[in-house]
Formats: structure tokens, C-alpha cells, sequence
């Protein structure tokens, strides 16, 4: 009888094991997320991080190919953490607004984080530097998911005369970006999270509760006249 099995192909990688090293990608990035923000990215090592997860560099390096691959990494790492508080495909423009001044809440508690963020973001500007794709991509994510926020909300009647959705979303981008600037430099000098709140209040009738029925009060005014 001939024997059929395929000795060429590559045997199964177990299921634990894909779990294992997901779980150590997942330690590897948090690891450089603390040392990128306590250090800088220039500064912070990939054997500082290694040894936080008790690992060899190489071994990192069998994860990662390379620091500026990490750092892409780490930065997606990030993305995903935002993600989880900001909801860009909620068919209530409103919430996901509210989502982006929930991120400034947190953002509040990860200094470091954001001291990270706010310096790569300049860095980056310089076409050769490992994190300028990374940025002109997510900018652009950004605006485009902040403009159909905004564009859901004029749809529902409830952004303001003469407010166009692009052009908020681009000063929402830069309100956020220079807001973090200034916190850095004296964490006493603005609440983010209020100063979002108060921007987007300028821009959407009703945006919290209070403003809300007030607008419905005048509707429902409007039809019984």
C-alpha cells in the first residue's frame, strides 16, 4: 500500500503556542510603550525593554525585526487602546465626540504617553524618520472618521448653521494636538477633556444632556405653533 502522507508539508504550530506568542507580543509592546514614554524613543533600548519581559534582545528580536519596527507596533498598540473608547462607526455622531473627549480624560493619566506621542508627531514631519508614514496615515484616518462624525450630526439637524463637517474635524485634530502641547508644559494650565467638551458644545445643538432638551423643547414648541 502507498503511502500518501505529505512529508513536505510544515507541521502544525500547536494552538497553545500561537497563544503564547501572542501573549508575548502583547507584553513585548506594553514593555516598549512604558520605555518609549519614560525615555523617548531615541533614548529608551530594546534591551531595556527585553529585560522587562524577561527575555534577551534577541529574542525580542525574533518578534520584532528591528526598533523602528517595534515602534510601529507600539504605536498600533496605542491605536487599539484608543479604539476602545472611541466608537468612529456609531451611527450617533454625538458618541463618538463624546469618545474622543473620554480619550482626553485618560489621556490625562499617561503623561508619559503623551509626551511620547506629541514628540514623535514632530519628529515625523521629516520624511526619513521610521514614524512619518505612521502619522500622514493616521492624520488622515483621523480626519476622515472625525468629518463623518460630523457629518452624521448634520444629518440628524444638530450641527450648527455654517459649521462645515471637514474643517471641524481639522480643528478638532488641532485643538486635541495643541491642548496635549500645553498640558505637557503646565498640567495646570488647561483640562483637556473640558476644553473638548466646551469646543464641541460651540459646534453641536444639544451635544450633552441639558442643551439636548432645550432643543427639543423648541421643536416641539415650533410644531404646536
Amino acid at each position: 500500500m502507498t503511502d500518501t502522507t505529505d512529508t513536505t508539508k510544515t507541521p502544525r504550530r500547536p494552538r497553545g503556542e500561537y497563544a503564547k506568542s501572542a501573549a508575548t507580543r502583547t507584553a513585548i509592546l506594553d514593555a516598549a510603550l512604558e520605555v518609549f514614554s519614560e525615555s523617548g524613543y531615541r533614548a529608551g533600548s530594546l534591551r531595556e525593554v527585553a529585560t522587562r519581559v524577561g527575555m534577551s534582545e534577541a529574542g525580542l528580536l525574533h518578534h520584532f525585526r528591528s526598533k523602528s519596527a517595534l515602534l510601529q507596533a507600539v504605536l498600533d498598540h496605542r491605536d487599539d487602546l484608543s479604539r476602545a473608547h472611541v466608537d468612529f462607526d456609531h451611527e450617533d455622531g454625538v458618541v463618538s465626540l463624546r469618545g474622543l473627549v473620554i480619550l482626553a480624560e485618560r489621556n490625562a493619566a499617561t503623561p508619559g504617553v503623551v509626551e511620547l506621542y506629541t514628540t514623535l508627531s514632530a519628529e515625523a514631519t521629516s520624511p526619513d524618520h521610521p514614524a512619518h508614514d505612521y502619522f500622514v496615515n493616521r492624520y488622515a484616518y483621523v480626519r476622515r472618521s472625525i468629518t463623518a462624525s460630523f457629518e452624521r450630526i448634520a444629518a440628524s439637524g444638530r450641527l450648527r448653521p455654517g459649521v462645515d463637517p471637514g474643517r471641524a474635524a481639522v480643528a478638532t485634530v488641532a485643538l486635541m494636538d495643541g491642548l496635549q502641547v500645553q498640558w505637557l508644559l503646565d498640567p495646570e494650565s488647561t483640562d483637556m477633556a473640558s476644553a473638548l467638551n466646551e469646543f464641541f458644545r460651540g459646534f453641536v445643538s444639544g451635544y450633552d444632556l441639558a442643551s439636548l432638551e432645550s432643543v427639543l423643547d423648541a421643536r416641539a414648541e415650533l410644531v404646536a405653533d
